[in-house]
Order: C-alpha cells, then sequence, then structure tokens
C-alpha cells in the first residue's frame, strides 16, 4: 500500500493563498504520482501536498487544465459530480463501512457524502460541524487550485484518524464534456485499483496518509 508522509507545522502558521501559494506549502512532501489506470495516454498533471498541525489537516491539489469545465444550473452541490473536480475518499477500514467523500470543483463547491461498500451512497449526508471543513478554490492560468482544512476532532470523531495513520483515496475526475445531455470524463488516481472498469469506490483505490509527529 502507499504512503504519502504528512509533515507537521507550527500552529496557526498556514492561511489559505488560492493560486498565490503560502510558502508553508514549501515544507509539505509533493505528491506527484497521479496517472490514468484506464487509459493508454499520460495523465494532466496533478499535484497533491498535505500538512498538518495541533487542529487541522491541511491539502491542496495543484492542477494542470487547459479547458476548466465547471457545471452550473442550480449552484446545487450535486452539480460537483458532472465538473471537472479532485476528490479525496476517507475510509475507517477496508470493508468500506462506512467511507466518506469529499469532490471538490473550481469553483470550490463541495459534494460531501457518505456511502458504505457497494456504492451505497448517502448524498443527504454533511461534513459533521459547520466549522470543521472549510475549502476554497480558484483557476488559475495552467488550471485549477483545490485547497482545504479539515479538523482533526471531526476526523477522529468519524473514526478515521487513528494513531496517526488517515486511510484515504486521491482522485480527480478529468472533465471532457459537459452534459448535453451526457458528460464525459477521463478518471486520473494515485494509486491503480487494478480493475477493468473505472471504479474508485473500491479496497485497492486506496492509500495512507502518515502523520508524521516531530
Amino acid at each position: 500500500m502507499k504512503i504519502y508522509s504528512v509533515k507537521q507545522i507550527v500552529v496557526n502558521t498556514h492561511s489559505f493563498e488560492g493560486e498565490c501559494m503560502n510558502p508553508i506549502w514549501k515544507h509539505a512532501n509533493v505528491l506527484g504520482e497521479f496517472s490514468f489506470p484506464w487509459e493508454d495516454s499520460k495523465a494532466p498533471k496533478t499535484i497533491f501536498r498535505a500538512l498538518f498541525d495541533a487542529t487541522y489537516f491541511y491539502f491542496r491539489f495543484d492542477v494542470e487544465d487547459e479547458n476548466v469545465l465547471t457545471f452550473v444550473k442550480n449552484n446545487h452541490k450535486m452539480e460537483v459530480v458532472h465538473s471537472d473536480r479532485v476528490e479525496i475518499f476517507f475510509r475507517k477500514n477496508e470493508k468500506l463501512d462506512p467511507y466518506y467523500c469529499l469532490e471538490m470543483d473550481a469553483k470550490g463547491r463541495v459534494l460531501d457524502y457518505k456511502t458504505r461498500y457497494y456504492r451505497d451512497f448517502e448524498y443527504n449526508w454533511n461534513w459533521p460541524g459547520y466549522n470543521n471543513m472549510e475549502v476554497k478554490s480558484s483557476e488559475t492560468n495552467e488550471g485549477y487550485v483545490v485547497e482545504g482544512k479539515i479538523t482533526l476532532s471531526s476526523l477522529k470523531e468519524l473514526g478515521l484518524l487513528n494513531d496517526n495513520i488517515l486511510q484515504a483515496g486521491l482522485y480527480r475526475g478529468y472533465c471532457l464534456r459537459l452534459p448535453n445531455p451526457n458528460g464525459k470524463f477521463k478518471w486520473i488516481s494515485w494509486i491503480n485499483p487494478k480493475v477493468d472498469k473505472p471504479d474508485f469506490h473500491i479496497p485497492s483505490s486506496f492509500g495512507v496518509l502518515k502523520f508524521v509527529v516531530e
């Protein structure tokens, strides 16, 4: 199983900067091992970084995309599924019973939901506590940036952060066409799930985010 080391920073040294990257991110490990598991071509660049302090888990995606596509009709969170987006799934165990998903587009909209294997989605679920999660996004000359923070207390409340280990999947929906009536995507992942058809909602798509305490 792949492991990404999440480095610790001093409390209150991080702030959201969007396209202009906060210098604190220079301390983070750079994860660029994203690929098209179901395509023969090379995937456009996706970079993930993460940090933590005594209060928050911070994450940032820098995405290369020549044509960022975002579906907006009623500005409902379900419109994220039709848009260019990055995704983080968190699981409690390998049985995926349950696991929690965040899908985030270039406008900063978040589709948060709870689910169980296999694809038993609860889209009415929201991340617990209004102030426990924050996400900001911005389009850039190269594509878009998604930056977020989640309280460690909410991760522990959901049973996700244990012994400084967070089991997570990192993904990207690369939108080729907005729905008219149907959209079209290519799927990008940190880990190749090694299945024939595109599917992130399986145990083999997850890795480990290991919090390194200094």
